[in-house]
């Protein structure tokens, strides 16, 4: 039987979560309005290593802190990876959002949580039931709801962020990883450390000099981005990811309506179907391997 003083504190955990994950959404969708004004000025992989050398130097402060209390990093072979994998994902997602309209970049990113799940059955050998098989095949029908192969040109933006899905499925994994024994900031420090020396050689390949406009706007990005990673990294740590990303979901909401009135974006209404076929995947999905994960921790009380 559950304690009774139990559950209040489940709630309120929970409740942290949801809280620091609609932070996180609102960060985010900052990241992309500004990205989508410094647009093709700078090449995406110079952006993205600008956008890091900043959010670097605003964790200084954070990082000596972390240095004088002699905080250990765990497992820094795990937050290379990590760093490394997201760097290629950010460049990619960086090229995408300069060419395609904001809801579409973010309606494709909902599909990494399915990405996940394939990758879960296909490398470690995980079991895709057919209620979970339902769902991954639904997220990808939510992806060709959106771009449509047939009826239209597939744009080399659409492509780009495709591809962001397995990068940033690795740097999801393993941030859930790294939160078991270490702290938010030294995972979020760690992340934009490695992301800095790994985007440092495709940056220099083809580098302009930026002008004072996208500076300003790269360094509002590196504010709202480090922010973000860090409450995200809060709310995962509050939360099962199953109750966290339906609240992801509003990102699509408010990317439409900046899409809209910014850029003069129409709303496509087969990037809101498509995107609701994904989150919808994407949330059955986490619910279905929280409700395993409890299952199993059942049994092993038993």
């Amino acid at each position: 039987m559950v304690s009774l003083n139990i559950v209040p504190k489940q709630l309120a955990s929970t409740g942290l979560g949801l809280f620091w994950m609609f932070v996180t959404g609102l960060c985010f969708f900052g990241v992309t309005v500004t990205v989508r004004y410094v647009g093709t000025d700078i090449p995406a992989p110079q952006a993205a290593f600008i956008r890091y050398v900043i959010g670097t130097l605003l964790l200084v402060p954070a990082m000596w802190g972390l240095y004088r209390k002699r905080v250990r990093i765990h497992q820094p072979w795990m937050m290379t990876i990590r760093g490394v994998a997201h760097a290629m994902g950010v460049i990619l997602w960086f090229y995408a959002m300069a060419r395609i309209p904001i809801a579409e970049v973010t309606a494709l990113g909902y599909t990494t949580p399915v990405v996940v799940t394939v990758a879960a059955a296909v490398f470690l050998g995980e079991k895709l039931h057919a209620r979970r098989l339902l769902a991954v095949v639904a997220g990808f029908a939510g992806v060709l709801i959106i771009i449509r192969p047939g009826l239209q040109e597939i744009a080399i933006g659409q492509i780009a962020q495709v591809c962001t899905a397995p990068l940033f499925a690795v740097s999801m994994l393993l941030t859930k990883k790294l939160t078991a024994r270490n702290d938010a900031i030294s995972i979020v420090a760690g992340l934009s450390v490695v992301c800095t020396i790994a985007l440092l050689p495709p940056a220099l390949i083809d580098w302009v000099t930026p002008g004072t406009k996208a500076l300003l706007l790269l360094s509002l990005t590196a504010v709202l981005a480090t922010v973000g990673h860090y409450t995200m990294t809060l709310a995962i740590g509050y939360a099962p990811l199953s109750a966290l990303q339906p609240v992801t979901f509003l990102q699509l909401v408010w990317a439409s309506i900046a899409g809209y009135f910014l850029f003069a974006e129409a709303v496509d209404v087969y990037v809101v179907i498509g995107g609701t076929v994904i989150v919808a995947a994407a949330s059955y999905i986490a619910h279905r391997e929280a409700k395993l994960g409890r299952e199993a921790a059942d049994t092993g009380k038993a």
